[in-house]
């Protein structure tokens, strides 16, 4: 029965307090990790308000290429006839 009583006194001294450390130290990190996660949420917000003119300007880079491949199939076209 006295090793009883030496193993709880034992856990209340010695094993809590560990305990109560960890805890404390992964309630932190948990902390730290909301508050990164609400800046990263912001920064998202913020950027998909940036991208609602995204399909315009693709289409207009679309269109931009296409122009550009035009010239330049007329122009390989030119320089074949010339080099035969």
């Amino acid at each position: 029965m006295t090793l009883w009583w030496i193993g709880n006194a034992l856990l209340l001294v010695v094993v809590v307090p560990v305990l109560v450390a960890l805890l404390n130290r992964v309630l932190a990190a948990l902390e730290r990790i909301r508050g990164v996660s609400e800046e990263i949420l912001a920064g998202g917000g913020k950027l998909a308000a940036e991208l609602e003119h995204t399909p315009e300007l693709l289409a207009g880079t679309g269109r931009t290429v296409h122009d550009i491949s035009t010239g330049a199939v007329r122009y390989a076209g030119s320089v074949a006839k010339l080099l035969a």
